[in-house]
């Protein structure tokens, strides 16, 4: 049996199935299948899955109970290549595709599905224009000569099977959710916002800290309008420009503490309050739509729910099941140790590869010892600042590490000159509106911060690794308990939370580090596409490290592997 095979639905609610040759052809009949899901199950040899979407398809198939390892999502690969070719924003649907293809009018993209509390995904959802089999073939095979056809093509088919990988995790989580204690947040809302009073209004503890402005101002203000507190300053004496906390903390007022503390707690009562619960928990999961790949860097985002914009404070009420534990794995720094690694500064990497803290080791060298500083210095040439101390720091780490920084100028250049600004894999952001500032600031971190969401995704899909002996149920924590955990304490969990036989699917965080045995697929098949192993180092390897979770079977949920 080949081990790649099509797939597109049918109008008749089946699926028609093909299997694929190395140069993607068809190497076989087409065949009708009545259930999407029997015909992936009856074909565990198939290693990767080609179709038109995987928010169309994935969902029906989870909601079967079953998975699928890996995929090609026509449709996350045409967002890749236009923008690779410089034209991101044209329509990216598989039609679309198809037209282009054909030379005939582009329609274009159906808009987004609407964010309506409770959803659980796109599987009701009106989908878009019908795509036979053979279409579909046609666009993947075009798309197949484009990838050869990049700048660096096999960078930008990891990058695309990559992708595909993250729509897979995503379409998981959604369907998983979010483990959410309703009585634990409402607990939590009562402690900060005090009663509810009937009605919809503001709830006590607001209205007490909305009459302590207006008795520090002499007369009734409405803190939740800026304007409103912008004029009452301006009647003080007192010149500011808005209410952001920045600009106004500082100012000698007796309205300043709590309107502050005002804007905090209104915030929480807007975004995330007794509504909110009501809307978006059910059954105790909380499910956004998670949207992988929702930005030109690669950054996810939720669509609706505002699941990536948790407050702290509210994150008590992410409690798993009885018998599971949340694990919060520490990023480690990672995104100046990817600039270390693709702009390859000696100095950088070599810091970079110490197992110890990054920012004391450029403090150490660059700013006296003063870690506070290095950081704020580090973050503000990874992320563009020209502002405040920002040229001044610039020009310390310039001097330490030139080659970083030179990296970094180079790709502001690039976007300040409406030239297309890349990844190491081939992410592309698209240029800069003519006299636009990419970030405010003159600086184009996009490579940078694409870079950095790579390894993210491959984290993510690192963690969402077979075996499942389980039905699909990420869990995250006991009640009552949280782990965070560096590189060091990873590795030990790693080990912790082994399974009776299983293997760990860890990578070392940092160069010089040792790997822990590395999870496979049963068939000898490694994780690191371009063959890394325990030792190598972690600025030669093109996945992320991630931290094995027991799935509550007695396996390990090892890495997604995502290589061609």
């Amino acid at each position: 049996m080949a081990d790649r095979w099509a797939l597109a639905p049918a109008e008749d609610g089946g699926v028609d199935v093909a299997p694929l040759g190395p140069d993607g052809v068809p190497a076989g009949p087409v065949r009708r299948e009545a259930d999407p899901a029997e015909a992936v199950r009856s074909r565990p040899g198939v290693t990767r899955w080609v179709w038109r979407s995987t928010a169309e398809v994935y969902p029906r198939l989870l909601a079967t109970g079953v998975r699928v390892e890996r995929c090609y999502d026509v449709e996350a690969a045409e967002t890749l290549l236009l923008g690779h070719e410089g034209r991101y924003g044209e329509p990216r649907s598989a039609g679309a595709a198809l037209a282009r293809l054909r030379g005939g009018p582009v329609p274009p993209d159906p808009p987004q599905r609407s964010a309506e509390p409770g959803s659980q995904s796109s599987l009701f959802e009106p989908q878009g224009v019908h795509l036979p089999l053979a279409d579909l073939l046609a666009v993947y095979a075009e798309q197949q000569k484009r990838h050869a056809q990049a700048e660096h093509p096999e960078r930008m088919r990891l990058l695309t099977a990559s992708e595909s990988a993250g729509m897979l995790v995503a379409a998981e989580m959604n369907r998983a959710g979010l483990p959410w204690r309703a009585e634990v947040h409402r607990t939590v809302l009562h402690d900060l916002l005090g009663e509810r009073y009937a009605g919809g209004g503001e709830p006590r503890r607001l209205a007490e800290l909305a009459d302590e402005v207006s008795a520090a101002f002499g007369r009734r203000v409405r803190p939740d309008l800026p304007a409103d507190v912008v004029k009452a300053f301006a009647q003080a004496g007192i010149k500011v420009a808005s209410t952001r906390r920045w600009e106004i903390e500082s100012v000698d007022h007796p309205a300043v503490k709590p309107l502050l503390e005002y804007k905090k707690l209104y915030r929480i009562w807007v975004a995330h309050g007794w509504s909110w619960l009501q809307d978006w928990v059910r059954d105790g999961r909380f499910r956004p739509e998670f949207l992988a790949g929702g930005t030109v860097t690669g950054r996810w985002v939720t669509n609706g729910g505002g699941g990536l914009q948790i407050p702290k404070v509210i994150r008590r009420a992410v409690v798993a099941d009885p018998g599971w534990r949340l694990v919060v794995a520490d990023a480690d720094q990672m995104e100046p140790r990817v600039l270390a690694a693709i702009s390859r500064d000696p100095g950088l990497m070599e810091v970079a590869g110490r197992d110890s803290d990054l920012y004391q080791s450029v403090s150490d060298r660059a700013f006296s010892g003063d870690r506070a500083q290095a950081k704020l210095a580090v973050l503000g040439a990874v992320y563009g600042q020209t502002s405040g101390d920002g040229l001044k720091n610039l020009a310390a780490l310039r001097r330490r590490f030139p080659r970083a920084v030179a990296y970094v100028d180079e790709a502001a250049r690039a976007g300040e000159e409406g030239r297309l600004v890349r990844t190491w894999l081939g992410r592309t952001c698209p240029p800069a509106a003519r006299g636009r500032r990419r970030d405010g600031g003159g600086r184009h971190p996009g490579h940078r911060r694409g870079a950095a969401r790579q390894r993210t995704v491959g984290a993510r899909v690192r963690l969402h690794q077979r075996p499942r002996p389980r039905p699909l149920r990420p869990q995250l924590r006991r009640p009552g308990q949280r782990r965070r955990l560096g590189p060091a304490a990873a590795r030990r969990a790693a080990q912790i939370l082994r399974g009776p036989g299983g293997r760990a699917g860890l990578l070392p965080a940092r160069r010089g580090d040792r790997a822990l045995p590395r999870g496979g697929d049963g068939d000898g098949r490694r994780g690191d596409p371009r063959g890394g192993g325990p030792g190598r180092p972690a600025d030669l390897r093109g996945d992320a490290g991630a931290v094995p979770v027991h799935d509550g079977g007695g396996g390990v949920l090892r890495g997604r592997q995502i290589a061609q």
